[in-house]
């Protein structure tokens, strides 16, 4: 399975897409069997996750089980790998990173409140940002130091570990220590300040999970901040970019 998936990302890569300028037209189509059960790339057969019709006749987005992701006819004799845009009067529209954002929404929501730091303030949040963050990270550090503003603003932050390490790294064991705490947004506030933490790592934590998240969403440095919209914001914004962002107004 692991062959087949790097054998298809090896022809995905030396694919290229000019560019698509395509009309809105909606077209109701069933997944055709040639994508879903018998997709084949040099004799070997694909692990397709999920095929979805697109506007544009005989064009389906397929997802494979790894996390890539293309474009093909109906019987899955072409491709074309890259974004795929509307044009409409208002100008061109990345339909492809449209079903980024609801796929990232789709997945935070199924995380439960429970394995996330929170943190807002006194009122009733107008906004909310989830963050993939990693205590050893400065930027997110900045980030944590802002958050006082944020609240102030009505944006609450919601954060999910992304050791930017890997699982191996020592960020990785700090943020499980943290997930292990009674209380794990105090535990993570202390660990951005250097401090060190009490609890061990070797509890039931989601670390692991979130970093996998992460990775299938397209994150790939810290902090990346994720708009209710889905749309992924990478590095730090600074609070009042973040509420123009999020259209509040003071």
């Amino acid at each position: 399975m692991g062959r087949t998936v790097i054998a298809a990302r090896h022809i995905f890569c030396s694919l290229a897409l000019a560019g698509a300028l395509l009309p809105a037209l909606a077209h109701a189509q069933s997944a055709p069997s040639a994508l879903t059960d018998s997709l084949r790339i040099n004799g070997q057969k694909v692990p397709v996750e999920s095929v979805s019709p697109t506007p544009m006749n005989d064009l389906y987005h397929v997802q494979l089980e790894g996390g890539e992701a293309f474009y093909a006819n109906a019987d899955g004799s072409y491709f074309v790998v890259g974004d795929l845009y509307q044009n409409d009067s208002d100008g061109l529209v990345n339909l492809t990173e449209q079903d980024k954002n609801q796929e990232r929404v789709a997945a935070l929501a199924a995380v439960p409140q429970s394995q996330r730091a929170v943190y807002r303030g006194v009122d009733e949040p107008r906004a909310t940002i989830t963050v993939f963050t990693d205590t050893s990270c400065p930027y997110c550090t900045r980030l944590h130091e802002s958050i006082p503003e944020l609240n102030e603003r009505g944006i609450a932050v919601h954060y999910l570990a992304f050791p930017r390490g890997g699982m191996q790294s020592p960020a990785a064991r700090v943020m499980q220590k943290a997930w292990c705490s009674d209380n794990v947004s105090e535990a993570l506030s202390q660990a951005f300040n250097n401090e060190t933490l009490a609890a061990n790592a070797s509890c039931d934590n989601p670390v692991a999970d979130q970093y996998e998240l992460g990775v299938s969403l397209g994150v790939q440095g810290t902090p990346a901040i994720i708009l209710p919209d889905g749309t992924m914001v990478p590095g730090f914004v600074p609070p009042e970019r973040l509420a123009a962002m999020l259209r509040l107004s003071d």
